[in-house]
C-alpha cells in the first residue's frame, strides 16, 4: 500500500526541485537574436497562428535580464558574436539557449571567415534546430523539448553534482576524429 493510497482526495505531493522545474517551465521568458531569415520564421510562431503565447512566451524581451531563454535565430557573424556573448552573459541563471536553423547551428553554406561555425563556438547550447529555415512548428517542438529540460534541472548541491558529472562525462567521450562509421 502506497502513501499515495493513504492520503485524502486533493493532497498533492511532490518534491521542491519539481515544483521549481515546473515553475521555470511555465513561465519561460524569449530574448529574441534575429539575425537573418530564420528570424522570420521566428516572429511567425510569436504570432496568432501558432501562438506562443499559450506558453506564457508572447511577449520577446528586449532586456536579457528579463529573459531567460536565447534563441539565436540566423548566420552570426563575427562581429556579432561580441554581442551575443555580453547578452548571455547578462542573462540570469538559469537560462538556455536554442540555436535556429542551420546557421546557428553550424554556419550553413557561409563557410567563410565572417561568419561564426556554429553559435556553441561563443555561448553553450541547449538545443539545436535544424533547418533552412527551420519550420515554426519545428520552433513549437524546440522549445517545448527546452520546458522539459528546465523541468529535469536539480537545485543547490544536486545541481553542482549533475554539472561535474557532466563535464566528467565530457571529458571521457570519445573525439569525433576517433569515431569508425559508414564515411570513414
Amino acid at each position: 500500500m502506497g502513501l499515495e493510497e493513504s492520503l485524502p482526495s486533493g493532497v498533492l505531493l511532490t518534491t521542491v526541485e519539481k515544483l521549481a522545474g515546473l515553475g521555470r517551465a511555465g513561465s519561460m521568458w524569449p530574448a529574441t537574436f534575429g539575425l537573418a531569415c530564420c528570424s522570420i520564421e521566428m516572429m511567425a510562431t510569436g504570432a496568432g497562428r501558432y501562438d506562443l503565447a499559450r506558453f506564457g512566451m508572447e511577449v520577446f524581451r528586449a532586456s536579457p535580464r528579463q529573459a531567460d531563454l536565447m534563441i539565436i535565430a540566423g548566420r552570426l557573424s563575427q562581429k556579432m558574436a561580441p554581442v551575443l556573448r555580453q547578452i548571455y552573459d547578462q542573462m540570469p541563471n538559469p537560462k538556455w539557449v536554442l540555436a535556429m536553423g542551420v546557421c546557428a547551428s553550424s554556419g550553413g553554406m557561409f563557410n567563410n571567415y565572417a561568419i561564426v561555425q556554429g553559435a556553441d563556438h561563443i555561448v553553450p547550447v541547449d538545443m539545436y534546430l535544424p533547418g533552412c529555415p527551420p519550420r515554426p512548428e519545428m520552433l513549437l517542438d524546440a522549445i517545448l523539448k527546452i520546458h522539459e529540460k528546465a523541468k529535469a534541472t536539480k537545485l543547490g548541491v544536486n545541481r553542482e553534482n549533475e554539472i561535474t558529472e557532466l563535464e566528467e562525462f565530457a571529458l571521457t567521450a570519445v573525439p569525433t576524429s576517433a569515431m569508425k562509421g559508414l564515411l570513414r
